[in-house]
């Protein structure tokens, strides 16, 4: 039987672990950096390249022509000079046929350290169906490592709920295949106690945030629950979409 779990905070990672067997880790961050990965795949970018911090960045960037890439990136919610700011919304018109570079706080640095899993998928409400579907024919799985990227340390409400958006998805009606982890069933009933994404995503502390900003319309976006049917996976050092799973 298949062990679901859930990390609440990217700090709650452990490369050694995650190396252990076969272990499908999903990562999560829901506002914003999964959600952008998510929608730049869709729009068209050849791949996406996450990274720790600015200095990653500009060094990654020396791999591309000019003109062949899009760098995008934050450091505690504010922009850094130079860079796009990572929202999936701003970043629609650039990224087709482009790749994209990208530093975000959180989540970039969630996918860095969870590297060393089997398999690495970035997910969001966007496209948690999609991913649950390609996680659902790997056969030798013994442990689906669900990571909440979380907020500088603490955990995240808006992940919480996508993360227990994914286990439903992913049970489906094979609640018997699966072995849910104490943290699983508190993410998984969470969500089930939750009515609307939005309403969820506008009262965590980073929708706070935005709202203060103006910028409701990040919101709205990123709680399109289902609406990309992308799987992104990381291979290698880059994300990119994995065609193996299913037709596109």
């Amino acid at each position: 039987m298949t062990k679901i779990h859930v990390l609440l905070r990217k700090e709650e990672i452990s490369p050694d672990k995650l190396a252990v067997g076969y272990k499908i880790a999903i990562v999560l961050d829901v506002l914003l950096a999964t959600t952008t990965i998510t929608s730049a795949l869709y729009d068209g970018a050849t791949e996406v390249v996450p990274v720790m911090n600015r200095v990653e960045a500009k060094r990654r960037c020396q791999e591309y022509k000019q003109g062949h890439y899009v760098l995008a990136g934050e450091e505690r919610a504010q922009p850094i000079e130079g860079f796009v700011y990572p929202s999936p919304l701003i970043l629609r018109p650039f990224v087709k046929k482009k790749a994209l570079i990208l530093s975000t706080t959180n989540g970039t640095v969630a996918l860095k350290k969870a590297a060393r899993a089997k398999k690495v998928y970035a997910s969001s409400l966007l496209n948690n169906p999609s991913v649950a579907s390609a996680v659902k024919q790997n056969q030798e799985v013994d442990t689906i490592v669900i990571i909440c990227a979380g907020n500088s340390g603490e955990v995240s409400l808006e992940d919480l709920y996508g993360a227990g958006d994914f286990i439903h998805s992913l049970l489906n009606d094979h609640h018997s295949t699966y072995e849910l982890t104490d943290a699983a069933t508190a993410a998984l009933s969470f969500y089930k106690g939750c009515s609307k994404a939005y309403d969820v995503l506008s009262s965590s502390r980073v929708g706070r945030l935005l709202k203060r900003y103006d910028a409701l319309e990040e919101l709205v976006f990123a709680a399109k629950k289902g609406t990309m049917n992308v799987v992104p996976i990381l291979q290698g050092e880059k994300i990119v979409l994995d065609y193996s799973t299913q037709p596109f």
